[in-house]
């Protein structure tokens, strides 16, 4: 079994990285992909013990300052592709990691900002199939994946179901609700999603939120786990 773990790990993880650290190394997962990633000390230190637990191969959306980006870090061999030209001023949001038998784009897009971003992945997508996108969307199906419709880019998600590529979590729990983050009043939002190309559905053996790591308050953000036959 092949398990990708997506996970916010807000703002760079700060006084948290340690614990944050132990607990990505004792998941086991062969591929981690980590939004709200920072190019600071702490992602130096998150990093480097990443790769003593044996992540060797690893990639970051390319910043000039200490901006949130994307980190891919995995014990499989793959290139990176950095996807900086994929918007004007977005251009750490998205890292591409080529493994041979398919694409994983680690994503961290803007929370209700206008930006290019989907308008670049569905370009790209076709170019590079099959693919599987991770990570936090900032946004969601409208009075599904939150019970209002405050959403942005909500549309997008459909024009890529009309791509062939699937909600991994909703192929496996139908229309049930859950969140993966809370507003201080409560109110629930999945902003972390997989999508995976439907030729890739047939290995798609689970998908799931670890709602225990934020409830420790390592993040205000549950990681994701996709696990592939």
């Amino acid at each position: 079994m092949l398990s990708i773990l997506s996970w916010n790990i807000r703002q760079g993880g700060g006084t948290r990285i340690s614990k944050i650290s132990r607990r990505l190394i004792e998941a086991k997962s062969e591929i981690i992909v980590l939004s709200e990633f920072q190019n600071n000390s702490n992602g130096a230190f998150l990093r480097a013990n990443l790769l003593k637990a044996g992540y060797i191969h690893q990639g970051v959306g390319h910043t000039t300052d200490q901006s949130n980006t994307v980190l891919i870090a995995s014990r499989l061999p793959c290139d990176f592709i950095q996807c900086n030209h994929a918007d004007p001023v977005y251009t750490a949001s998205i890292l591409h990691a080529d493994f041979g038998v398919f694409h994983l784009y680690g994503m961290y897009l803007p929370h209700k900002k206008k930006h290019q971003l989907f308008d670049f992945l569905k370009k790209d997508l076709l170019q590079y199939s099959p693919s599987i996108l991770v990570g936090d969307f900032n946004t969601g199906k409208q009075h599904i994946d939150q019970k209002g419709n405050s959403f942005m880019y909500s549309d997008e998600l459909d024009a890529l179901e009309k791509m062939s590529y699937v909600d991994a979590f909703r192929r496996m729990h139908g229309s049930i609700e859950e969140y993966s983050w809370y507003s201080h009043q409560g109110n629930g939002y999945r902003y972390d999603h997989s999508y995976m190309h439907n030729d890739l559905i047939p290995i798609l053996k689970d998908c799931h939120y670890i709602h225990a790591w934020r409830e420790e308050k390592l993040s205000d953000h549950s990681p994701m786990i996709v696990a592939l036959k």
